[in-house]
């Protein structure tokens, strides 16, 4: 069974869960959602008209996620949120859903990519290639992995490149 996983993009560009399939999202998306605006005011509706279920992801779970984002290199750049939503989405996946993350961040898209979990976008077209992030030194080209900023050796501010790109899977 289809299960969508709502990000924060999801809700301030008003996607409005459907009855056909179930919408899941967690605590800190609201959290992350401006107090007493429209999109932190239709995620309360829909948990309260039961539409939507909130539910916190397991450690295991989030364990996934994080050693895929420490591969990825996307460590760092991903808020609570954001790691929380892709572990809830691997989470129903191991209970044997079809998981579908709605997200407009494209590094939600990236590491749901990696996790081979489908996502789709709302108000953008998605990626296109799955990237491996590195981190190097422009001064003295030292590679670091994320979430690293400064260079151990030289103390300069490091840079974020693509270490390796695929096709991505589109929903």
């Amino acid at each position: 069974m289809t299960a969508l996983v709502l990000d924060t993009s999801a809700f301030i560009m008003g996607f409005n869960p459907s009855k056909t399939a179930e919408a899941y999202s967690v605590e800190a998306v609201e959290v992350e959602l401006s107090e007493g605006t429209m999109p932190q005011l239709r995620f309360r509706m829909f948990r309260e008209k039961g539409e939507l279920t909130v539910r916190a992801p397991s450690l295991r779970a989030q364990t996934i996620v994080d050693d895929a984002s420490s591969r990825a290199g996307e460590s760092g750049y991903l808020s609570k949120a954001d790691r929380e939503v892709l572990a809830l989405a691997v989470d129903l996946k191991l209970d044997g859903r079809e998981p579908i993350i709605v997200s407009d961040d494209y590094a939600i898209q990236n590491l749901a990519d990696h996790l081979q979990i489908e996502h789709g976008s709302l108000a953008n077209f998605g990626i296109v290639h799955r990237f491996r992030w590195i981190m190097y030194c422009p001064a003295c080209y030292r590679r670091y992995q994320p979430p690293e900023k400064k260079c151990r050796i030289c103390g300069t501010e490091l840079r974020r490149k693509v270490l390796s790109k695929a096709s991505a899977s589109r929903c």
